[in-house]
């Protein structure tokens, strides 16, 4: 662990805080506390290239082959840490000294690790060890991989150990899930993976809106996005978690990305309860 006295701060989700491989903390604004951080993809590579993205050094890949004893090494001693041992009085301000979940993120899509499905067995098993059950387990995925079984497999075992997932929607069409994910989907396909997520484990949407070059998001590309949503039916969706840009991207597209404003974020969070959902913002 860090010998440090470095507080954590809601700024500032350095990976490398802890001084571990895969294991990382940060203060999630989101979750409100603690988040103890899975990062499956230490080589900073993902599929996607999301012009928000805040890490550096973003490459086009997938995960490396992880080594499941470290994983398991670090994310033991962590939670120990944090459970038993004074890392939360040295590190987290006060308030804030509460583990929040345990989250599958870090520097790329976590689901292209070929051990993922391993991995979401084992974080469930040291949650019980520690007494951690009512901490949620965390998968923060772009969904893009839901057809591969190994996948679906993990998903399912995550929905069994009673977790969530975080499924990247910020677009309903093509063109502008070229401009903010630099990948080309098609919306239908979104929506089934969409569909076959919410099928094997709660399943949260989450979506990014922000200004490009200074424009709010259009009224025909707001109605694209609730599309997507209402495609993959409502009814069987947790809600959407609606949230803005409030550290800066790391990515060459940073100058034109500016935030939306709390009202900006409300208003767009009110479409989407229209339709049926639980919405959660975070500005």
């Amino acid at each position: 662990m860090s010998a440090s006295d470095a507080r954590l701060s809601t700024r500032n989700h350095d990976r490398d805080f802890a001084g571990l491989t895969y294991v990382y903390p940060v203060l999630s604004r989101r979750a409100g506390g603690v988040s103890v951080g899975i990062n499956l993809n230490p080589n900073n590579a993902c599929n996607w290239h999301c012009v928000y993205c805040q890490v550096p050094d973003l490459v086009r890949g997938s995960a490396p082959k992880i080594d499941l004893a470290v994983l398991e090494s670090e994310l033991s001693g962590f939670l120990e840490a944090l459970v038993h041992g004074d890392y939360m009085t040295q590190h987290v301000p006060e308030g804030l000294r509460v583990i929040r979940d345990i989250a599958f993120s870090g520097n790329g899509e976590p689901t292209s690790a070929a051990e993922f499905a391993d991995a979401v067995q084992m974080a469930a098993r040291l949650r019980a060890q520690f007494g951690l059950t009512d901490v949620p387990l965390r998968l923060i995925t772009n969904g893009s991989l839901m057809g591969r079984s190994i996948v679906r497999e993990g998903v399912r075992r995550l929905g069994e150990a009673g977790g969530e997932v975080w499924f990247k929607v910020d677009a309903g069409t093509n063109a502008a899930t070229r401009r903010i994910n630099g990948v080309s989907l098609d919306p239908a396909a979104v929506a089934r993976r969409l569909q076959t997520s919410a099928a094997l484990c709660t399943t949260w949407v989450q979506t990014c809106m922000f200004r490009w070059d200074g424009e709010l998001p259009t009224e025909q590309e707001l109605d694209a996005y609730l599309r997507v949503l209402e495609l993959a039916g409502v009814e069987r969706l947790a809600g959407v978690l609606l949230y803005g840009v409030a550290r800066p991207s790391m990515q060459p597209e940073a100058q034109r990305v500016s935030p939306l404003s709390p009202e900006e974020l409300e208003s767009i969070a009110d479409r989407i309860r229209k339709k049926g959902l639980t919405v959660r913002v975070s500005p």
